[in-house]
């Protein structure tokens, strides 16, 4: 299993906690040193929406130009973005197998998905 993200991001932290409190160990991988190769973003562009993987909220799209954003607008256009700006992708990204399991940290989410039973 693998956890794609930037350390510093906060939801990434919060994820990694979450997955540490629970003993659950999972690769991650580290967007700024590591990058995005196009095979694993096509991937997951073949199974989810690119606008699904796309993080419209955060300093990386902001910074871009408008013209640069109307560009955007497909999977090819999201693909290139993706590989080229690794920071503009949704974060975190939890995989296991190339299968894209969750985008992004939601405690109820990862307590399903790893079958943790969540107290109440």
């Amino acid at each position: 299993m693998k956890l794609y993200g930037i350390p510093n991001c906060s939801t990434v932290k919060k994820a990694r906690d979450w997955l540490a409190l629970h003993d659950i160990a999972v690769e991650f991988h580290d967007f700024k040193k590591q990058g995005l190769d196009a095979v694993t973003a096509t991937n997951w562009l073949q199974q989810r929406d690119w606008s699904e993987l796309i993080n419209r909220k955060g300093l990386t799209w902001r910074g871009l130009t408008d013209e640069q954003k109307q560009l955007v607008n497909d999977n090819d256009s999201a693909l290139s973005l993706m590989t080229d700006k690794t920071s503009a992708i949704k974060r975190p990204l939890l995989e296991q197998n190339g299968k894209l399991l969750y985008i992004g940290f939601d405690m109820a989410a990862y307590s399903r998905i790893f079958n943790v039973k969540v107290p109440t």
